[in-house]
C-alpha cells in the first residue's frame, strides 16, 4: 500500500493529518504494510528565513485582521491538535521559510531517515517553536538524528535537491492540490486537509480490499 502526503513544516494541520493517518494505519492494522511517502509542499514561498513578526502579526498581516484576533484564529487549531496529543506553542513561533528544509529533509531520506527528518521537523517547529528556516537550527537538528553535519551543511549552501523539491510542487499541482497536507492512497484515492480519523480508516480499507490486503494486528 503506497501513501504519498504533500505536507509543510509550518503547516499546523500537516502535523496533525501526520497524527491522523498513523492511528487509522495502526487501528486498521495496516501499518507494517504502507509505504508512506512525505512530499515537499510550500504554503508561501515568499516568506523570509528569518523573521521578527510573531506568528500572530505573520496571520493579522496575512489576513487582514488584528494580532487578537489572530491569536482566536489559532486556538481552535491548538484544539485540535491536543486531540491527537500534540501541544501547539503558538504564543512563540515564527514565521520560516521551509524551502532549504525540504531540501534536507530529502537528503535525509536518501541516508534512510525520512521518518526520522519529517517528524523531528514537525515537532521542533509546533512543539518546540525552533526557527527552522535557520541552517544552524537545521544542522542541529540533522544531527540529533545521527547524520553528518558537514555534509548536510554541503546541502544547504548548494542548490542540492532543489529540483526534487520542485518536481514535488509541480505535481502537486498537475494533481490538483490547493492546500496541504493531501494525501493519495495507490495513486487512486485522495484525502484533503486533517479529515477525521475515520476517513483516513475507510479509505485504507477500501484501498486494503481492492489489493487483496490483510490486516496484521
Amino acid at each position: 500500500m503506497k501513501i504519498e502526503v504533500w505536507s509543510d513544516f509550518v503547516c499546523p494541520f500537516c502535523y496533525i493529518g501526520k497524527r491522523r493517518l498513523e492511528e487509522a494505519l495502526q487501528q486498521a492494522g495496516f501499518s507494517s504494510q504502507a509505504e508512506v511517502e512525505f512530499k515537499s509542499f510550500e504554503l508561501d514561498p515568499n516568506t523570509p528565513k528569518v523573521s521578527d513578526k510573531s506568528i500572530y502579526e505573520e496571520l493579522a498581516g496575512k489576513y487582514g485582521t488584528t494580532v487578537e484576533a489572530a491569536k482566536q484564529m489559532t486556538e481552535g487549531v491548538a484544539e485540535q491538535a491536543r486531540t491527537v496529543g500534540l501541544e501547539y506553542n503558538f504564543d512563540t513561533m515564527k514565521p520560516a521559510n521551509t524551502l532549504d528544509a525540504h531540501r534536507l529533509v530529502k537528503w535525509a531520506s536518501d541516508q534512510g531517515k525520512a521518518k526520522e527528518a519529517n517528524e523531528l521537523l514537525l515537532h521542533s517547529y509546533f512543539i518546540e517553536s525552533k526557527e527552522i528556516g535557520k541552517h544552524d537550527i537545521l544542522l542541529d537538528l540533522i544531527e540529533s538524528i545521527g547524520l553528518s553535519r558537514e555534509e548536510a551543511d554541503k546541502v544547504l549552501n548548494s542548490d542540492a535537491y532543489l529540483t526534487e523539491v520542485q518536481a514535488d510542487i509541480a505535481r502537486a499541482g498537475q494533481i490538483g492540490v490547493r492546500g496541504v497536507p493531501f494525501f493519495v492512497l495507490n495513486d487512486k484515492y485522495a484525502i484533503s486537509g486533517a479529515q477525521p480519523l475515520e476517513s483516513f480508516v475507510g479509505a485504507l480499507n477500501k484501498v486494503a480490499e481492492e489489493e487483496g490486503i490483510s490486516p496484521t494486528k
